[in-house]
């Protein structure tokens, strides 16, 4: 009978750890949602920031302009975009070049991991 107890007290001691990592995870997740709320309100479409966090001058893109290059006229840091078709990949280059180019998905809130001169328009 000592065997199942010892197997209580296991189970007791591994489900107060498996408590504590949630709680921790939980925690963690609510640090990142308060960076979220400094980004504008998440609407349908995409838009380009010249600031981190979706700030200065906003660019809108045209979602149905599927595979045209467009230049930019200065560099964005962020990207926000709500679509069921269409993502965003943006290069650090003009005339859509540079080396690493970085693609959003369908649905992102992001700063870019470097500033972007140009983006194309594609299929999710």
């Amino acid at each position: 009978m000592s065997t199942p107890t010892k197997k209580l007290r296991s189970t007791a001691t591994t489900t107060a750890a498996a408590a504590v990592a949630m709680t921790a995870a939980l925690v963690g997740l609510g640090a990142g949602t308060a960076n979220a709320t400094d980004w504008p309100p998440l609407q349908e479409g995409a838009h380009l920031y010249s600031g981190a966090h979706g700030t200065g001058t906003v660019s809108t893109v045209d979602l149905d302009d599927f595979g045209t290059c467009h230049t930019l006229s200065a560099p964005v840091r962020s990207v926000q975009i709500a679509s069921g078709s269409a993502s965003v990949v943006l290069y650090p280059g003009a005339d859509c070049t540079g080396p690493y180019p970085w693609a959003t998905g369908s649905l992102a809130e992001s700063d870019l991991p470097r500033p972007a001169l140009s983006y194309r328009v594609v299929p999710a």
